[in-house]
């Protein structure tokens, strides 16, 4: 994904940015289960609230069709959303889906719900390799040490997941910025 030609460079795999990783940040980054479930165990007390920001049919940035091997110009359903606790946002989460592998997936039905609560209830869901980002430029407005991103597939259907975690994340737990 990272290494194609007119990848995005900010994107390197997991491994490479190991170093540069605290402990408590790699359990975060680097676990390949529901980031859902995780917020909600490590948020305690806390409510949890998926906000969609944004949902519609556009076209991917370069690196996300790509990822995807989309041909660029082509157009994907796009979903925005901040996953919040005690309505503070946490992460900023980007997903693009091709359209032509929804094969009747109303994504768009999901609402204030978790795209990751659908997928993690897919028994072949295949999870990609994840990519790092310390400056994660899919939400220009959004401050956080640590981003990733995967391609989930689960039969002809796939899609690209972007998490941002966030600073108030880092301040609510008290996690290192890096």
């Amino acid at each position: 994904m990272s290494n194609g030609p007119g990848s995005d460079p900010r994107w390197r795999p997991l491994a490479a940015a190991r170093p540069a990783m605290t402990p408590e940040w790699w359990r975060w980054v680097a676990s390949r289960d529901s980031l859902t479930a995780r917020l909600v165990a490590a948020g305690g007390h806390r409510a949890f609230r998926v906000r969609l920001l944004d949902q519609r049919l556009g076209r991917p940035r370069r690196d996300e069709a790509l990822a995807l091997g989309l041909p660029l110009g082509r157009l994907a359903w796009l979903r925005e959303v901040a996953l919040c606790l005690d309505e503070r946002p946490w992460v900023m989460a980007r997903s693009v889906v091709p359209l032509d592998g929804l094969h009747g997936q109303r994504l768009d039905r999901l609402g204030e719900r978790s795209l990751g609560s659908w997928l993690f209830r897919q028994p072949d869901l295949a999870r990609g390799p994840l990519e790092v980002a310390a400056d994660p430029a899919f939400f220009p407005a959004a401050s956080g040490p640590w981003a990733r991103r995967s391609v989930f597939r689960h039969r002809r259907f796939a899609v690209l997941v972007q998490e941002c975690f966030l600073d108030t994340m880092t301040d609510d737990l008290g996690l290192p910025s890096r």
